[in-house]
């Protein structure tokens, strides 16, 4: 589907010299009395590499509509990630490239969006939390609750956390996916 270069927002993923892009940011330039041009940052689906690229505003770019499925992380095997379709029950293999950012989140049933194009996976994405154990952690200060001091946990995926003292082995915590950060104790 072709859109005006005008109508690219973030997020929107396009194909650009024979490559998928996800548009990360959008610059609308209009410099005096030239014509006007889009200054976009896109990033690579397939290579996670980013790129600069100036559109004329007349331009016209192919958009690509990927489909969208609620899959469930099985296990880890190597540097590959298996996951289950929650509605169709297939499986499918994802690369740790293709993973990225979110393989030290990936604990097995956690559900996640998975993006396909002519039914290859192209992206993971998270949801805003997970719940994860802490399994290793200094043990706790009497005195840390009157102090902000916090100090580092490792989860049961290998992810390293700051957390408040008052944390222990074998604890579950809710952690936000974006920012890497300790938000409270799971419920």
């Amino acid at each position: 589907m072709l859109i005006q270069a005008t109508q690219l927002r973030p997020g929107i993923v396009i194909e650009n010299n024979n490559e998928l892009w996800r548009v990360m940011t959008v610059l609308h330039i209009t410099p005096g009395n030239w014509r006007g041009m889009v200054q976009t940052k896109l990033r690579n689906l397939r290579t996670g590499s980013q790129t600069e690229t100036r559109f004329r505003s007349e331009d016209r770019v192919e958009r690509v509509i990927l489909d969208q499925a609620e899959m469930e992380f099985l296990y880890q095997e190597g540097d590959n990630f298996h996951f289950m379709n929650t509605e169709t029950y297939d499986q499918v293999t994802i690369p740790g490239e293709l993973v990225g950012d979110a393989a030290p989140f990936l604990a097995p049933n956690l559900k996640v969006e998975v993006e396909f194009h002519d039914n290859n996976p192209i992206s993971v994405t998270l949801p805003k939390t997970v719940n994860l154990k802490v399994v290793d952690t200094a043990p706790g200060l009497k005195s840390a609750s009157a102090t902000n001091t916090l100090k580092p946990a490792t989860m049961e995926t290998g992810l390293v956390v700051q957390v408040p003292h008052f944390i222990t082995e074998g604890e579950l915590i809710t952690i936000n996916t974006e920012t890497r950060e300790y938000l409270a104790r799971a419920k």
